[in-house]
């Protein structure tokens, strides 16, 4: 068997990247294609009570301007089902259907030009008179409200735990109690959202920038009240995403009315400042944490309350106190959840969401607990380390979060860390070390994957996956390779096409755990239909033999114990066929009955602030990780980077400034809405526990890109701490906070 899964192979799709060959959603250049420019509102909440398109429709290359006024009709039809990426309750925006204004910068006009910049300029000359409404635009917790049944039933409750936690708290010897809050946070993917809509009679292509082709054609379906089969969604290349293009957002929906109306195709990209309202974001959430125990450490009680902002239309909820539930032992937890409402767009999910967002807030407080008690954070954190998991009352499919400590804390040297805050100095800066854990549940959904070995011995392999960037391409190439036996050249991975064999959403950490397994099943099938061929042979090398003593081997198959490899081409030829194709399906079994499964890590990091400035930097990042098994470490590490950084954003830089006067994000740009750079980091270090959990799937893996972003944040706070004495429990942490 060729070793190709655990290799560090470079991205396969890396040259057609670099050298500008691969095509993402805006490059697609059809005959005839015309552009598209949204007209935003500009209050937060009310009615327009006249909207005059005259001069946009007098323009220089104007072909249509559409308003609720004169836009066709929408089925906007229910689903049995939505999506797990969908808010769950409540109804999406209908573009364009009614006057009624629900958020600044909601949609309000789509103009339609030759050209982009005719497009823009007509779309500044749309007039809008408003009757203004009352609406909240504060985040005010004391508005909160439990989750809607739909949510509940989704794993979103509003209350939940186990045990009497409040009469544990109120019995425990040591407590602490504290409020942790950050702010509405935007994805900023280097590629801006946008669609290409082409109407062909009754049928409907759309170019888009998205990680979930299959759920992009049964929304527009259901929008336009027309079978899935008619519409075709393409997205070979998505430029980041980190969430936001989970859902079909109304420009999607927008680009496809605009094309039907023009009767050409057409181009819609949302301005980096429309990003901001069109699409979602990670909600502002505030949350109280108190916790109960004894001298020696151990936990008694849990109390953990989240309060998040949600839009007035539909309600999105996230898993905030899912990790308090999970992580630690404690006979007695509660946790409740409530949303509050506001006069926005809605939130939406980010990178590891509502999880990196409750870890925040629990590993911060587990921190002041250790302080409260005078004990190392790590030594606190393996007093209550938990075999298995107490909310679910099931064992963990694997669980390495044990050795992650142990491998991380060497590598960083915590045992020669100083105890006491503002012990360490290096000339003026004030040195501090922090540590966290991470933990992000694993999941599987079904997928299809077809794969076709060819007359030259090389194999296609196809399914409808997305790749934002983790390695999509590369990781399913090399799955493919190793299970045919195949070298990595001489595989191909098709992705991204409705036309494709069906994959669930490009998110959540479950791509490989889901694709893989049905890539693994087809090439297996395949296998499986030459094997029956050759051994049916009356003569041969494999004639006769029994199924199980036939592998594949260096691009053919070979007698398991050893032999002469028959090339694949070769026996295609001698049973006269150009190809050989399977295509197979992998779900979820009862192993979602008997184990609870998660991806743990535990992350140090060392912090240096300035305390003339206030100004913070990390000089070292270091992370180990139980991902289960590992297809590509180079990837792998990648990917865990990438989420440090966005941890260090999270901790230190990221905030919408939002004004409620206008209901509206403030810094919606990259020049002042602040993101990390590479002068911002240092040294960075991702380790990867060795595990391999076919409990939880046949391949072994447990997904890595969601937990690499969760507890870097509060490490950096806890690291803050210690340097400088003060404990900052509202993110980011500025400069201001530290001088105040």
């Amino acid at each position: 068997m060729n070793a190709i899964i655990g290799q560090p192979v470079s991205r396969v799709d890396g040259p057609a990247k670099v050298t500008g060959q691969a095509t993402y959603a805006a490059e697609f250049d059809l005959p005839g294609l015309a552009h598209a420019a949204v007209v935003p509102s500009t209050i937060p909440c009310g009615r327009i009570t006249r909207i005059d398109t005259a001069a946009a429709e007098r323009a220089p290359g104007v072909l249509a301007v559409l308003t609720h006024e004169n836009a066709p009709r929408l089925a906007y039809r229910q689903m049995e089902k939505r999506a797990q990426v969908d808010a769950q309750s409540g109804e999406q925006l209908h573009v364009l259907q009614d006057p009624e204004v629900r958020f600044n910068g909601q949609p309000l006009a789509l103009v339609v030009a030759e050209t982009p910049e005719q497009a823009t300029h007509a779309a500044g000359l749309v007039q809008v008179d408003y009757e203004r409404a009352e609406a909240p635009t504060e985040f005010d917790p004391a508005r909160g409200k439990p989750p809607a049944e739909e949510n509940a039933k989704a794993g979103r409750p509003g209350d939940a735990g186990r045990g009497d936690a409040d009469a544990a708290l109120a019995r425990a010897p040591v407590r602490v109690e504290a409020t942790y809050e950050h702010p509405r946070e935007h994805h900023n993917a280097i590629e801006p959202h946008v669609t290409i809509a082409q109407w062909e009679g009754e049928h409907l292509t759309l170019f888009d920038k998205t990680q979930w082709v299959d759920n992009d054609r049964k929304e527009i379906a259901h929008v336009f009240d027309m079978p899935e089969e008619r519409i075709r969604v393409v997205s070979p290349f998505v430029g980041g995403a980190f969430g936001s293009a989970l859902r079909t957002w109304p420009h999607v929906t927008l680009a496809a009315l605009g094309a039907k109306v023009a009767g050409r195709p057409v181009r819609l990209e949302l301005t980096r400042r429309q990003l901001y309202s069109s699409i979602g974001f990670r909600p502002h959430t505030r949350q109280r944490v108190a916790l109960g125990a004894t001298q020696d450490g151990r936990l008694q009680a849990v109390v953990h309350e989240a309060w998040s902002q949600v839009a007035q239309y539909e309600e999105y909820a996230e898993t905030t106190l899912a990790p308090t539930q999970h992580l630690y032992a404690c006979a007695n937890l509660r946790t409740r959840y409530r949303l509050v409402e506001m006069a926005t767009n809605s939130p939406c999910p980010m990178r590891a969401p509502g999880v990196a967002t409750g870890v925040f807030a629990m590993e911060m407080a587990m921190d002041e607990l250790a302080a409260e008690l005078g004990l190392d954070p790590l030594e606190l954190r393996l007093r209550n380390y938990v075999e298995r998991d107490e909310q679910k009352d099931l064992p963990w499919s694997s669980k390495k979060l044990r050795e992650c400590y142990e491998v991380a804390a060497r590598r960083f040297g915590w045992d020669r860390r100083r105890p006491e805050p503002r012990s360490l100095r290096d000339g003026h800066l004030l040195v501090g070390t922090g540590m966290a854990t991470a933990i992000y549940h694993s999941d599987r959904s079904a997928g299809s994957a077809s794969v076709a070995l060819t007359g030259n011995g090389t194999a296609v392999v196809r399914s409808a996956a997305s790749d934002m960037g983790p390695g999509t391409y590369t990781s399913m190439t090399q799955v493919a390779a190793e299970t045919l036996g195949l070298p990595v050249a001489r595989v191909r991975f098709e992705l991204g096409d409705t036309n494709l064999p069906f994959a669930p959403v490009h998110g959540g950490s479950i791509t490989m755990a889901s694709v893989g397994n049905a890539i693994a099943a087809a090439c297996g099938a395949v296998q499986s239909k030459l094997i029956d061929l050759v051994r049916a042979a009356a003569e041969g090398p494999f004639a006769g033999l029994p199924a199980e003593a036939i592998a594949a081997r260096d691009g053919g198959l070979a007698r398991r114990e050893g032999g002469p490899v028959v090339p694949y081409a070769e026996l295609l030829r001698q049973h006269n066929l150009g190809w050989i194709e399977a295509e197979t399906s992998a779900k979820p079994g009862e192993e979602t009955k008997k184990y609870s499964s998660a991806a743990f890590g535990a992350v140090f990091v060392e912090v240096r602030v300035d305390e003339a400035l206030g100004t913070v930097r990390v000089p070292r990042i270091i992370g180990a990780y139980d991902v289960g098994r590992v297809i590509n470490p180079k990837i792998a590490r990648s990917q865990c980077i990438g989420g440090q950084v966005g941890g260090l954003g999270m901790a230190l830089e990221e905030r919408a400034e939002w004004d409620p006067r206008f209901g509206k994000v403030m810094n919606a740009n990259l020049a002042e809405y602040h993101v990390p750079v590479n002068a911002d980091i240092i040294e960075q270090e991702a380790i990867f526990v060795p595990n391999d959990d076919r409990n939880f799937n046949p391949l072994g893996v447990k997904g890595l890109a969601e937990v690499a972003i969760c507890g870097i944040a509060p490490a950096i706070a806890n690291a803050v701490w210690h340097a400088t004495g003060k404990r900052i429990c509202k993110l980011p942490i500025t400069p201001e906070s530290l001088l105040a």
